[in-house]
């Protein structure tokens, strides 16, 4: 499944966007050595990425003409987190503006490694590329 929108960084880290409908997202994510801390594990700025770009996208999912920003985001990590991993996202409530989330990563045994909530702003997108108005993705997030 392709992502809707073009995200340089999720691009670098090689997300596979697994499914995203119903206030739910699932995103794969089979890292590189690039990836890892000096543990040899996922390093933890990599598994909040993946945590928000889940919970983005479960809010996203139910209204995908919008954008969604991070607004705030707390993260508990249960264990190291070795690849491949997938994470599930899921919208738990939403108003007309923002959309409140968790989200989860599991290692292959099915072992839950991390969990995060997060709050995001609905925003609308722009257009972008050529032919567009908007020279840059550029969203008003207030």
């Amino acid at each position: 499944m392709e992502f809707s929108v073009r995200i340089p960084f999720v691009e670098l880290l090689g997300f596979e966007l697994r499914r995203m409908d119903g206030g739910e997202a699932e995103i794969a994510f089979d890292p590189t050595a690039d990836h890892l801390n000096s543990f040899d594990v996922i390093h933890g700025g990599a598994s909040m990425t993946l945590l928000d770009v889940v919970m983005a996208h479960a809010a996203r999912s139910v209204q995908p003409d919008m954008g969604a920003v991070t607004i705030e985001m707390k993260t508990s990590f249960m264990r190291a987190a070795q690849g491949p991993v997938v994470a599930r996202g899921k919208l738990l409530h939403r108003t007309a503006t923002m959309a409140f989330t968790e989200g989860s990563v599991y290692n292959a045994a099915g072992q839950l490694c991390c969990h995060a909530t997060g709050t995001f702003k609905f925003v609308p997108r722009l257009p972008t590329g050529p032919g567009s108005t908007q020279p840059l993705n550029r969203v008003r997030t207030d």
